[in-house]
């Protein structure tokens, strides 16, 4: 009687695992109010202000005696980038910021796209929305929200904007052409901060939706890597009938039972489902996964339990704050450029580029609120109710050879059930859209094609 009762049971979990497994769940849509004090009674302004990135002499007076002010402190001899920022390469930085870099110049290449901005739940949201500068007749554009990541901003599109916005001038074809939207995520850039705890991914995912609905786009699609890939997954999956499709350069699947996998090593892989490329990326798996994730991952426990306290010092000090961000764009966008005495910055972007992602954290003195973004996330435990859900909307992923941690496909069909694209790109690290944004938009495209052929 015992056994038949244990059978039953196992039969009866057997059966509600294979019929729920893959059962549409959404996340609960709330709301929130991150602004100062207690949500007033009267109705939040819903209008749309048109917003310009300015400076001062002010401004740039007092980051040059900041500059001039720093104390060096001399490298060990040959260790390039394995302790951090060589501050060799810095200085070499520092005589650029402060004699050649032109941040007007800057500023107002900032302004070649417009920027808005607009109260939503408190905050004030700053976006820009670039529209295709001709289309031909008969043709609608397709909308893209764009999301980035810490610690980047929305400066990281301006290279994949005319190739989305038109194609056509660039060399692609005209089949797809987009509408793009690129907001800063509160508290990094322009975008106000929060003034309450818990302000997370899945409340920002609910902010943008708001935005999109604000702007009138009912459907759109989304993409993002780093904290953009993870808001627009929860944008996924809070409001998936409103989202057309969800293209990834990175994804949070760290709930998934197949990284257990890894410990069986290469002589199994093809019966786990890897293929010779995820192989080649991920093995040996202590060199590849392990130590490379120990060395690259110190800041994010500093910034998941105390981000304020380093913060202090960042938003104190510009050069502190370039050394503190450019190493992620060394380390990040190859693992191997931390053997390069000058960390290979400059093998894949300008400092035009860098110090400009700089000034965006430096003027708008952010860097504290960008990093309480891993507390709000991170440091009450990886927990969260959106961890555990799957997410029901076409999605495409776009796996650059250089990110931090690779994601097989086999992975990804266990959190993404409705995966119809996966790329494993020739070129490009962490910061995708960046560094390889040709490569990036080419894989948008061919995602939006097959998404509109289903």
């Amino acid at each position: 009687m015992w056994l038949e009762i244990l059978l039953a049971s196992v039969l009866g979990f057997v059966i509600y695992w294979f019929i729920s497994r893959d059962r549409e769940e959404i996340l609960p849509f709330e709301d929130g109010w991150w602004g100062p004090g207690v949500k007033t009674i009267t109705r939040e302004d819903e209008s749309i202000r048109p917003f310009k990135v300015e400076t001062s002499d002010e401004e740039i007076k007092d980051l040059h005696q900041r500059i001039d002010k720093f104390r060096l402190t001399p490298p060990l001899e040959d260790s390039r980038f394995h302790y951090g920022f060589n501050s060799n390469y810095l200085k070499k930085i520092l005589s650029y910021w402060r004699n050649e870099f032109d941040w007007r110049k800057q500023v107002e290449f900032l302004n070649k796209y417009p920027h808005f901005k607009t109260k939503i739940e408190g905050l004030d949201i700053h976006f820009i929305h670039v529209k295709p500068p001709q289309l031909p007749s008969g043709r609608t554009p397709k909308t893209l929200l764009m999301v980035h990541g810490w610690p980047g901003s929305f400066y990281e599109f301006y290279k994949i904007i005319p190739l989305l916005t038109d194609p056509k001038s660039h060399g692609l074809s005209d089949e797809h052409i987009f509408e793009v939207i690129c907001p800063s995520i509160p508290g990094y850039g322009f975008s106000e901060a929060s003034y309450k705890k818990g302000f997370n991914t899945v409340a920002c995912a609910r902010i943008f939706y708001k935005l999109m609905l604000r702007l009138g786009f009912q459907k759109f699609y989304i993409q993002g890597g780093d904290w953009g890939s993870l808001i627009c997954t929860n944008m996924a999956q809070l409001v998936p009938r409103h989202v057309k499709g969800l293209h990834l350069n990175m994804a949070f699947v760290a709930r998934n039972l197949s990284n257990l996998t890894l410990l069986l090593g290469q002589r199994f892989a093809g019966f786990l489902g890897f293929t010779e490329r995820d192989v080649e990326l991920m093995f040996p798996w202590k060199d590849k996964i392990f130590y490379n994730i120990m060395r690259e991952s110190g800041y994010l426990h500093i910034q998941a339990t105390k981000p304020d306290t380093v913060g202090c010092a960042l938003n104190d000090s510009p050069v502190g704050l370039a050394a503190y961000i450019l190493e992620k764009f060394s380390t990040w966008t190859n693992s191997e450029f931390r053997n390069l005495e000058d960390g290979g910055l400059e093998r894949k972007f300008s400092l035009n580029d860098l110090l400009t992602n700089i000034m965006l954290y430096w003027t708008t003195k952010t860097i504290v609120s960008s990093q309480r973004f891993y507390k709000e996330n991170l440091g009450q435990g990886m927990n969260q109710k959106h961890e555990r859900m799957k997410v029901f909307v076409p999605t495409g992923f776009a796996a650059f050879p250089c990110e931090i941690l690779h994601v097989p496909e086999k992975w990804l069909k266990s959190k993404f059930p409705k995966l119809i694209s996966y790329s494993y790109m020739a070129a490009g690290g962490h910061f995708a859209a960046f560094e390889e944004p040709k490569l990036l938009a080419q894989d948008i495209r061919k995602f939006v094609t097959l998404v509109e052929q289903q």
